[in-house]
């Protein structure tokens, strides 16, 4: 190909294919519920022999030319000096505070039970698929050492994209996995330590001196590294000096552990895993190295290892046989032996299970450790391709089998609280509401109005739920829980609760799919009004669109959305009416504002010769009964019930409230083909109410032909 004419062009040419295809497959990855890794390991599989080179094996010779492999294979060993040090960092003794004993005891028991099964089937797999020269004894220890592997940093993602990070599940989990990875690498360190040895003499004296770099590490370098970090409150804190300072260290520590005689990845993982959490460095640096490691970098050895991998090589029935086995087996141990061990130490079947599936994850990782094996030419080719197999078979199906074990409604009970089990409504119960708090500019105003709609018991506290949404960054899991995110996001409405003596109580978890949570934690709650917030919609969506359709649609209660221009107190309101399900709604929110003693309610009552009679005037007189000289009723004629209620609401009101539907203009659109003008043209706040499913079979059913003939 004339566009390759040297080394530079040729790694180009590869970084735009890996790129394009990784990015372009972890789309797909995500619509069907997969982890960006396993897009990422099945391009690098696509890329190499198996594929690429099958179906158009001049173009893969030009662009994957053999000498070209050996600057990849550079370029990737930096990207996963770089990775290794950002899982070091993800690493938090922090997760083990009142675990220790369980995560322990299960990550152990998911390390020995593969390993000695890995040993178990080595005699028969050495024999047929050990390079020539491979003694028994590293090649068993390799292999145990590879069944045991668990991949923390994709863990740590699945947990979050599952909502599982808050869950009695999650937290065990990351332990478990925390200590795994430990674990697990310093044994990797010794079985390379064994096979690179000449002698059991070397051997041990690898090994010694590993301890010794180790214990160097923990109780010089990191205190040392605890005066730095102390220093660093945020990124803007972050020099390139201290950069540069840090990547030196790095550097450093993975040669040092490269002389030793255990490769140099343990040098970047043990760095990373002894730089202290604690201050804004830890956190301050995975933002800043992510983007290139993950995007760019972790790709590139993604294709590297896919250019080794030729599914070809397995080639018979018995070489599949033996992948099968392969594949059974590590299941078997990781999944097997986390599952008993988890049931031991007290955990319900479904919880094991669920452990027991999510220990079985290995994904990046474990492509680490047998590149390491085939770099060491302790294992062959053919082998390397089917412990890559097992690493895409047991990622791949972790989210599947984990949507079977853990259903979202066991998920939903653990996310709002083992003691705030599903409940229902009585008669008789406390007005509850739930106020979804997207970001901080919001919460404040949702907590003035939660509390005006109290009343005098207030006993039953404001619900504040923040959903966050699931992401890949390794920044996001460094130096910070969830919890600490949703803290920040959550703290105007918590001060404004504060200053207006509300009780609230937070609720956060990771979402992909917000409206339908908003929703579950809604009915878990037996909320009786949800209130949200306005954002700026999309292009081509209406202002009532999106995640806020959404919620509408599936609520299991009344709902507010809230438009804020400043509201800090509601003394006079201005509910429009010209009947219909969702004005009886806004009505239903001036009875409690009545019932609290929050304000004065004016309701607008517009007849035109198009409007819909409703239960309008029998509702109102209710609601004056109840309010008497708080409650004015204004009855006018006009031809657009929108342009009356917005000429009203221009005369000193704190807040229109007023009901979802199309005579105020206000009924969603597909395209969001309106002006909405009731809402862009008030001058004080708006809460557009939606009647919920209890509420719509009360009334008359006539209403909803006119709501359904115009959304």
């Amino acid at each position: 190909m004339a566009i390759i004419h040297d080394p530079l062009t040729r790694f180009i040419a590869q970084a735009v294919a890996i790129l394009l295809l990784s990015r372009a497959l972890g789309l797909l990855a995500r619509r069907i519920g997969q982890p960006l890794v396993v897009a990422e390991i099945a391009a690098g599989i696509l890329l190499g022999p198996s594929l690429f080179g099958l179906i158009a094996p001049e173009t893969y010779a030009v662009v994957f030319e053999p000498t070209s492999l050996g600057l990849l294979g550079l370029v990737s060993q930096l990207g996963l000096i770089l990775f290794m040090f950002l899982v070091g960092l993800e690493l938090d003794p922090g997760l083990l505070a009142g675990r220790a004993h369980s995560s322990v005891a299960i990550s152990h028991t998911s390390i020995i039970v593969p390993f000695g099964l890995g040993a178990a089937i080595a005699p028969w797999l050495h024999s047929t698929l050990a390079p020539e020269g491979v003694s028994l004894l590293p090649f068993t220890l390799f292999l145990g050492a590879a069944m045991s592997v668990t991949a923390f940093p994709v863990l740590a993602r699945i947990l979050s994209e599952r909502r599982l990070v808050r869950s009695r599940v999650g937290a065990i989990t990351i332990a478990c996995a925390a200590v795994d990875d430990v674990t697990a690498w310093c044994l990797l360190a010794f079985v390379v330590a064994t096979a690179r040895a000449t002698g059991a003499s070397s051997a041990v004296i690898t090994t010694l001196c590993s301890a010794a770099y180790v214990l160097v590490m923990f109780f010089l370098v990191r205190p040392l590294l605890g005066r730095i970090a102390a220093r660093v409150g945020s990124r803007e804190a972050l020099t390139q000096n201290l950069v540069a300072v840090v990547l030196l260290c790095l550097l450093l520590s993975s040669w040092t552990t490269e002389l030793l005689g255990i490769h140099g990845l343990f040098g970047a993982f043990l760095f990373g895993a002894v730089l202290p959490k604690q201050g804004g460095l830890a956190h301050a640096l995975a933002e800043k190295l992510e983007d290139v490691v993950l995007v760019v970098l972790l790709p590139l050895f993604f294709a590297f290892s896919g250019v080794r991998t030729q599914i070809g090589l397995v080639d018979s029935p018995q070489e599949w046989l033996m992948c099968g086995v392969i594949v059974l087996v590590a299941c078997a141990g990781k999944f097997g032996g986390s599952t008993i061990a988890a049931r031991v130490t007290g955990m319900s079947w479904r919880e094991s299970s669920a452990i027991g599936v999510l220990m079985n994850t290995r994904g990046l990782m474990e492509l680490v450790v047998l590149n390491i094996g085939l770099e060491l030419g302790v294992i062959s080719p053919t082998l390397f391709t089917m412990m890559v197999i097992m690493a895409l078979v047991t990622t791949f199906v972790t989210s599947p089998l984990l949507q079977r074990i853990y259903p979202a409604e066991q998920l939903a009970k653990d996310l709002i609280g083992a003691g705030d089990s599903l409940r229902v409504p009585t008669p008789t119960r406390r007005f509850a509401t739930l106020v979804c708090v997207a970001n901080e500019r919001s919460g404040p105003g949702l907590v003035t109005i939660g509390e005006a709609l109290r009343g005098p018991d207030r006993a039953e506290p404001t619900y504040a739920l923040h959903l966050m949404s699931p992401t890949d960054r390794a920044s996001f899991f460094v130096g910070q829980a969830p919890e600490e995110v949703s803290a920040r996001i959550l703290a105007p409405a918590l001060e404004r609760a504060r200053a207006l003596s509300v009780a609230i109580k937070p609720i956060s978890f990771v979402s992909s799919d917000p409206a339908a949570d908003i929703c579950g934690v809604a009915g878990a709650k037996g909320i009786d009004l949800m209130l949200l917030g306005w954002h700026k919609p999309l292009l081509g969506q209406s202002l009532l669109g999106g995640i806020v359709h959404d919620v509408l649609d599936a609520a299991p209660c009344d709902v507010g959305v809230f438009i804020d221009r400043g509201l800090v107190h509601v003394r006079r309101v201005l509910v429009p009416f010209v009947g219909g399900q969702h004005d009886d709604a806004a009505l239903a929110v001036a009875q409690r504002l009545l019932v609290a003693g929050a304000a004065d309610i004016t309701v607008l009552q517009v007849e035109s010769g198009t409007a819909t009679p409703g239960p309008g005037v029998a509702a109102v007189e209710r609601l004056r009964e109840q309010g008497g000289g708080r409650v004015t009723l204004r009855v006018v004629e006009h031809a657009s019930p929108a342009e009356a209620a917005l000429t009203e609401s221009r005369a000193q009101y704190d807040l229109l409230v007023v009901g979802l539907g199309p005579q105020w203009g206000l009924a969603h659109r597909r395209l969001g083909v309106h002006a909405e003008r009731l809402i862009d043209g008030a001058s004080c706040s708006v809460l557009v109410t939606h009647a919920g499913p209890e509420r719509r079979a009360r009334l008359d059913p006539s209403h909803d032909a006119l709501e359904r003939g115009e959304a």
